[in-house]
């Protein structure tokens, strides 16, 4: 009987961490997050990035307020490690899901480690879902939603050339007749805060859902370094090869 109570209560954990809504957590650690503080892609703005994160007896401890300046990449993920450990103090996440030192933000080049795949050129977060298997990503504007991690390329350059933005999908709304987008990041020149733009302006978005954050432990056997992302410094891509990294399917 006890057996058969523990493999009931087993399942029903399954099923609870699988349904867990992980966009409502990412947003509502939008609203903890600073405003303003500056933007900046400074050695300063990495090292205060870097302050901000530590290991500590309960678990990894971010404190947002000291990674001011900032930029994009640097405040999408944080708010990537403030919704893990928040997941796993909801009981979403096993215990210990946010206690790697493979966390921490320490400068390393672009497609090495959690940290050097996040902030790399190209889909870099996109990627590293798609190799820790830590939720789907996609193109389509219909099934975004808020909450959603979101890569914004500026032109159809992917790689040595481009212009891109790392960013929280908040929604679409109108403006004057006109389609505008609207997302959460640090942006210039402020700083964090929110930002809509033109819809016209973006060439081309990969969405990110967290839904299997306590994958991040997959990293373990994950190899230090992503060749792709780490030759997008010097080389040019596509948007079509940045689909096929990253398991995306364009709508």
């Amino acid at each position: 009987m006890k057996l058969v109570l523990l493999s009931a209560l087993l399942l029903i954990t399954k099923v609870t961490l699988h349904a867990a809504d992980f966009n409502a957590i990412v947003l509502e650690q939008i609203r903890k997050m600073p405003e303003g503080g500056g933007y900046a892609t400074t050695r300063e703005a990495h090292q205060a990035l870097n302050s901000a994160v530590a290991l500590s007896p309960l678990g990894l401890r971010v404190e947002s307020s000291k990674a001011q300046p900032s930029y994009c990449s640097g405040a999408t993920y944080l708010l990537f490690l403030k919704t893990l450990a928040e997941a796993e103090k909801q009981g979403l996440c096993p215990p210990a899901t946010s206690s790697s030192e493979s966390l921490l933000p320490k400068a390393m080049p672009d497609g090495v480690g959690i940290w050097g795949r996040w902030n790399a050129n190209g889909p870099g977060t996109a990627r590293l879902f798609h190799e820790l298997g830590l939720g789907k990503n996609f193109t389509s504007w219909e099934q975004a939603r808020p909450g959603d991690f979101m890569k914004i390329f500026w032109s159809s350059d992917v790689g040595k050339k481009e212009r891109g933005h790392s960013v929280v999908f908040l929604g679409v709304k109108t403006k004057d007749g006109v389609e505008h987008v609207r997302f959460w990041s640090s942006n210039k020149p402020g700083g964090y805060g929110e930002k809509s733009v033109p819809k016209s302006k973006v060439a081309a978005a990969i969405f990110s859902r967290l839904e299997n954050p306590s994958n991040i432990q997959r990293v373990a056997t994950m190899p230090k370094k992503d060749a792709y992302l780490a030759s997008l410094l010097t080389h040019e891509s596509s948007l079509g090869e940045a689909l096929q990294k990253t398991g995306a399917m364009a709508p």
